[in-house]
Order: C-alpha cells, then structure tokens, then sequence
C-alpha cells in the first residue's frame, strides 16, 4: 500500500510543479493573479512571489493593487528578506495613505529593520534605523494594539547599543589605551543614564584613570592621580553600596599613597 501511495503523491507533486510552470509561463495576468492568492493563503510564499513579480506593474493603479501590494511586501516578510520587505511595506504606506492595512504595514516596515540588526559587536548602523523607524511608528499610532511590542523592540535595540557602547570602552582598558578608554567611558555615561552597565562603566573609568596615572610620564602623574580621585568620588555619589565599592576603595587608597608620596617629594 506504501509504494502506490507515494506514487500517487509524487505524481500529484509533479503535476503541482508542472501546473506552476504553466501558469508563470501564460499570459494571462488574472490566472496569475488568482493562483498567486491561493498560494499565499497556502503559505507557499516562494512560488506565490514568482507571479507576484511578474504581475505587480499590471495593476499598478486597480482597485486590486492595495491588496496585491500588500501581499508582495508581507510575502517578502516571510520569507526574511527584510531589506525588501521594509522597502516595499514603506512603498504600501505611501500609495496607500487611506488603507485599512496602512496601520500593520508600518509596524511591519519598522520590524522589518529590526531583523536587520546584527549582533551588538557589529556596525550598528541598522540598528539606528530600525530605532528610528520604530519610534516613528510609536509617534504616529500612539493607540495601536503593536505599541507595546514596539516599544519592547526600542528597548532590546538601545540595550544592544549600550552594550556595544560598553564593550567599545571595556576593548579599550584590556588593551591599555587608556585614554580611549576614559573617553569611551565618558560618552557612555552621557549618552546611557539608565543603562544597567553605568555602575561598571563608573568603577571602571576610575580604574583606566589610575592606570593611566601611574603609567605616565613623571610630571603627569600627580595630576592623572587627582583626575583618578575625582572619577572616584563621582562613583561613590551613585554607587557608594554597591559590590564594587571594596574594590574602588583599594584603588583609592593607592591614589592616596601616592599623591602623599608626591607631596613629600615636593617638599
């Protein structure tokens, strides 16, 4: 029974395919249209985009082309081609001002560019833009039912920008540019208030500071040591409780040392 059955389907498979290719080959622009539909209702958004392709500038200004357009940039969606997809929801958006599927469109053009953000050690680029799609869509539909995964979205990407921040910064210090690293440190500070990396960022810069200080020329040092002091004391204003506090408490008293050391010297 095993062997007619799988006979049977292939034979089905074969004139499935076959039946395709008729179709893509015809010209007959509404049987494209009508099996295009059917396929991506199926699901079968590969074969669904092959006549969408062919089909799209023929009704370009019908009263079909809303729906067919939207289908080409949703189909393009699933099958994560997200460059296309985000264009062509965009292109939606814009012919189609009064669509009832101009709402979903936008949260879609927007998630598109969120795929494309890469792993936070990568060129953030796209990020940003998806960040900025993803805000505007926020803005514009202040009472959509996609705002709150929206703004879900807007927290993992500024995370991911903190943390690339962060490890731009943290590079610095491993490899003893120090001053990069003070500066980077400096930066994402400003630019993260809320981030849960700050409290190592501050303990950190404290430490790429006093690096810098006791690796510097003599009649650096003594300066470099109070600037180390300072980004100390800026640490414990925030994070005097903290579980870092023992370790910028040792470096402190090194600081400490030395500045005496110095003042000694000088007398």
């Amino acid at each position: 029974m095993r062997i007619p059955l799988l006979l049977l389907l292939t034979a089905l498979m074969l004139a499935s395919c076959s039946e395709y290719q008729r179709v893509l080959k015809s010209d007959d622009v509404g049987l494209k249209y009508n099996v295009a539909d059917s396929l991506y209702k199926k699901g079968d958004y590969k074969r669904a985009l092959g006549l969408m392709d062919q089909i799209l500038p023929a009704y370009r200004g019908k009263p079909q082309g809303e729906a067919l357009n939207y289908r080409y940039a949703n189909t393009l969606y699933n099958l994560e081609d997200y460059y296309l997809a985000g264009y062509q929801f965009e292109r939606f958006e814009t012919s189609y001002p009064k669509s009832d599927s101009l709402e979903l469109a936008a949260y879609k053009s927007a998630k598109s560019y969120y795929e494309l953000s890469p792993r936070y050690s990568l060129d953030q680029r796209d990020t940003e833009k998806a960040l900025e799609k993803l805000q505007t869509f926020i803005n514009k539909y202040p009472n959509s039912g996609y705002r709150d995964q929206a703004n879900i979205l807007v927290m993992e990407l500024r995370e991911k920008l903190e943390k690339k921040d962060y490890e731009v910064a943290k590079q610095f210090l491993r490899i003893s540019d120090f001053k990069a690293s003070i500066d980077a440190y400096d930066n994402f500070i400003g630019d993260h208030p809320g981030s849960k990396y700050r409290k190592d960022a501050f303990y950190e810069r404290i430490e790429a500071a006093y690096l810098l200080a006791i690796n510097s020329v003599q009649y650096k040092v003594e300066e470099r040591l109070l600037i180390a002091k300072k980004h100390y004391n800026s640490f414990i204003k925030y994070y005097s409780d903290s579980d870092l506090r023992g370790d910028a408490d040792d470096l402190l008293e090194d600081i400490e040392k030395r500045l005496s050391e110095k003042e000694t010297a000088n007398n």
